[in-house]
This record gives C-alpha cells, sequence and structure tokens, in this order.
C-alpha cells in the first residue's frame, strides 16, 4: 500500500515537472500583420496557423524515465541493518548467546518464551539490557554505537 501511495506520488511530481519542460504551441497570427508593422487596409486578414513547436521535450522524458528508475529500482530504506546486527551479535555477544543460549545463566536465554519470562521481548528493552547490562552481563553502551546497538537488538528480537 506505502509503495503505491509513494508510486502515485512520485508518477504526479513527474508529471507536474515534465510540464513545466514542454514548450508552448504557437498562437495563431492574422495573415499579414507583422509583429509592429502596418496591415494593409483594403486586405482582409486571414487566420493562418504557423506549425506548432513540438510538444516533446527529450529532457522532460529523460528526467521522468529516470526519475521512476530511481524510485523502483532502489531497495527500500530500512531503519536497521540486521545483517549488521548479525555481525555484532557473532563479534560480541555470541560467546556467552551462541545459538540463543546463555552459557552464565542458563534459563536466561534469548528465546522468545524466556525473553517474554523476563519482560526482554521488546526491543526497546533489548536496546536497554545492551546499553546498560544488567546483572552477569556487561554493558556494552561504550563498546558499540547506537545505530549498532539498535541493529543488534532488532537481529536478537527477530531470531527469538
Amino acid at each position: 500500500m506505502a509503495r503505491s501511495a509513494c508510486f502515485l506520488i512520485a508518477a504526479s511530481t513527474v508529471l507536474y515537472g515534465a510540464s513545466c519542460f514542454v514548450v508552448p504551441g504557437s498562437t495563431p497570427h492574422l495573415h499579414g500583420q507583422n509583429s509592429g508593422g502596418v496591415a494593409d487596409a483594403g486586405a482582409a486578414p486571414a487566420l493562418i496557423q504557423q506549425p506548432a513547436a513540438s510538444t516533446f521535450s527529450p529532457l522532460a522524458f529523460g528526467a521522468a524515465i529516470g526519475l521512476l528508475a530511481a524510485v523502483f529500482g532502489a531497495r527500500p530504506a530500512m531503519a536497521v541493518d540486521l545483517e549488521n546486527g548479525e555481525s555484532i551479535f557473532t563479534g560480541n555477544c555470541a560467546a556467552c548467546h551462541a545459538g540463543g543460549n546463555n552459557t552464565v545463566v542458563t534459563e536466561k536465554k534469548l528465546k522468545k518464551e524466556a525473553l517474554v519470562t523476563y519482560g526482554k521481548y521488546d526491543v526497546g528493552a533489548i536496546i536497554k539490557q545492551v546499553t546498560n547490562g544488567n546483572g552477569s552481563m556487561p554493558a556494552f553502551g561504550d563498546k558499540l554505537g547506537p545505530d549498532d546497538i539498535e541493529d543488534v537488538a532488532n537481529w536478537v528480537y527477530n531470531k527469538a
């Protein structure tokens, strides 16, 4: 649904932007009338349509195609990077939490049931646990950046 809304907005913007590049057609001129000259008084003026300028603009067409390619060709932006979360977990957490287990306090695993039991089945609670530590778990707030902590918390939540 959101992708459809994004497409509709992008298409509307492209069409509106493309209309800015279209050259307006020429206006009809009276035959025998110059720009500022005097027409022959005895001759009846006749409307003659001058050839219209082309309304096709390669620049507008290229801009529209480029914008559509950018909108539909790009990966959607995600707030969290689960691949980064997995690598952070492997490098910092797997020594004690390999396979979602806990080698120090065996009942406090990283499985959904245990996280729910201990009130940690929430990304915010996992972020707080990783940042500040608790009990036998050390704090990683000084070692990892906020983005890395968010990524690893989301990865743990998704794996539980």
